[in-house]
């Protein structure tokens, strides 16, 4: 049995995890967040593959309750994942980056799967095995998300958020469901749009790689929404109309003369290097770049951008060039920002290797539609949770390894640990120490003798 200080400092833990949970609470009836309440502690606890069985195995509820029960949460429950998504939104944003301008990443990966009758399953090319000689095709699902990259107090980097995600499934899969097809650009924008309505006045950065910097993404943004992307070598740029172009005869203008390509920008003569100190990735380098302000009709309209252009000194690629859709944004910001990117790439990492999004064998349509978000919100609630006090507790320990003595921050494996912790030793289905009354620790909890007693006076 634990000592009274640690029992008392569990449950003080528990009660700031069922705090955090309470942040999506509105978006389900109340037999629902029970239901979210199971399946969640039981998705974290578990260390194999994850399934929805499997968390009710591992928090002893398989014994007391019905399985189709928790199925029928995910297949027919009163819930959408934009809801839900929409209030973690909002508490990320209160929480960890209340002023200044809102970071979005946006990509996608995907969750290999098998199976004949399993919803949006289809042949997708696997990024992370292919090579420019050799493409290498996957069985499976792919999901478009949309992330807010933040900082957090327990780690120098930073970390992205999943608050929205989208499937996308290939054209054969739309036309032997005769539903509309949609590029996974289409998804990205709508989510976007989302974000921006969410965020009512607030700058937003949207940061995305090549695959989504297009005039999809880009054309006819909202006023406070910039693009942060990378652009091809051979990118077509041009300047700014003048105003002896602008009052010339016929159509009006909207671009100005042609000017060199990325890539002879970066072997001319007349565009200066630069050099700066920054720290991207994690650690500190010189970074050598050329800049100027242009547009990329092709890519973001007739907007003014920024394009900076940046010299490799490792790799295989010698030059690099992006794109910022704010032509008055510094290139040094440019950089910084789009360097964040990475943080939804370690999201990706995290909730494969630790959180089983791949793992699910849900096959219908709407039950495929609503895991996957669901394990994405379980990560981004698991997050806030640690970042409020948790990570300064005992719990948020990390195992004695005298040959790893190094080790100065947290990462998701600490997170997950500390939670698994706590709910460890927590009967989901106990009303003395269920969501009910933890919720309200200030007042004791009644017992049921005392309460007998007191119907019978």
């Amino acid at each position: 049995m634990p000592h009274a200080p640690e029992s008392e400092a569990l449950q003080r833990s528990l009660a700031t995890m069922l705090g955090t949970m309470e942040v999506v609470q509105p978006a389900f009836t109340q037999p629902g967040f029970r239901n979210a309440w199971v399946v969640f502690a039981g998705w974290v606890l578990t260390a194999g593959v994850h399934a929805v069985t499997q968390a009710l195995v591992v928090t002893d509820v398989a014994s007391r309750l019905h399985h189709e029960r928790f199925h029928r949460f995910f297949s027919r429950g009163a819930w959408r994942p934009d809801t839900v998504g929409r209030l973690l939104f909002e508490r990320v944003v209160a929480r960890l980056c209340p002023q200044g301008r809102i970071v979005i990443a946006l990509d996608d990966t995907l969750a290999p799967k098998k199976g004949p009758e399993v919803f949006g399953i289809g042949s997708h090319l696997d990024p992370v095995r292919s090579t420019k000689q050799f493409r290498m095709f996957c069985f499976g699902h792919v999901w478009v998300v949309v992330a807010v990259v933040v900082r957090v107090p327990f780690s120098p980097r930073r970390w992205a958020l999943p608050v929205l995600l989208r499937l996308y499934r290939n054209k054969s899969e739309c036309e032997r469901r005769g539903h509309c097809y949609r590029k996974k650009t289409e998804l990205g924008r709508e989510m976007v749009n989302l974000i921006a309505q969410w965020a009512a006045s607030r700058e937003i950065d949207v940061v995305a790689d090549s695959a989504y910097c297009n005039d999809t993404l880009t054309r006819d943004l909202h006023a406070h929404v910039t693009i942060f992307g990378a652009i091809r070598p051979d990118a077509v740029l041009t300047a700014a109309p003048t105003e002896a172009e602008r009052k010339a005869t016929g159509r009006r203008r909207k671009r100005g003369k042609l000017l060199p390509k990325p890539e002879k920008i970066y072997d001319s003569q007349r565009y200066p290097w630069h050099s700066a100190e920054l720290t991207l990735y994690g650690r500190a380098t010189t970074v050598y770049y050329k800049t100027l302000q242009a547009q990329w009709y092709r890519g973001a309209g007739h907007r003014l951008g920024r394009v900076v252009i940046v010299h490799c000194e490792q790799g295989a690629i010698s030059m690099r060039a992006f794109f910022c859709t704010d032509g008055e944004r510094s290139a040094l910001d440019v950089l910084t920002t789009y360097a964040g990117r990475w943080s939804i790439e370690v999201l990706f990492r995290d909730i494969k290797q630790q959180l089983g999004f791949s793992d699910s064998s849900a096959r219908k349509q709407a039950a495929v539609e609503r895991v996957a978000p669901f394990i994405a919100f379980a990560y981004t609630l698991l997050v806030l949770w640690f970042a409020d006090t948790i990570w300064m507790t005992p719990l948020a320990a990390p195992p004695i390894r005298p040959w790893y003595k190094h080790k100065r921050h947290a990462c998701f494996a600490d997170v997950l640990r500390a939670a698994q912790r706590v709910l460890l030793r927590v009967d989901v289905l106990d009303p003395a120490r269920g969501y009910a009354n933890l919720r309200h620790l200030a007042r004791p909890l009644r017992q049921p003798a005392a309460t007998a007693l007191a119907r019978a006076a």
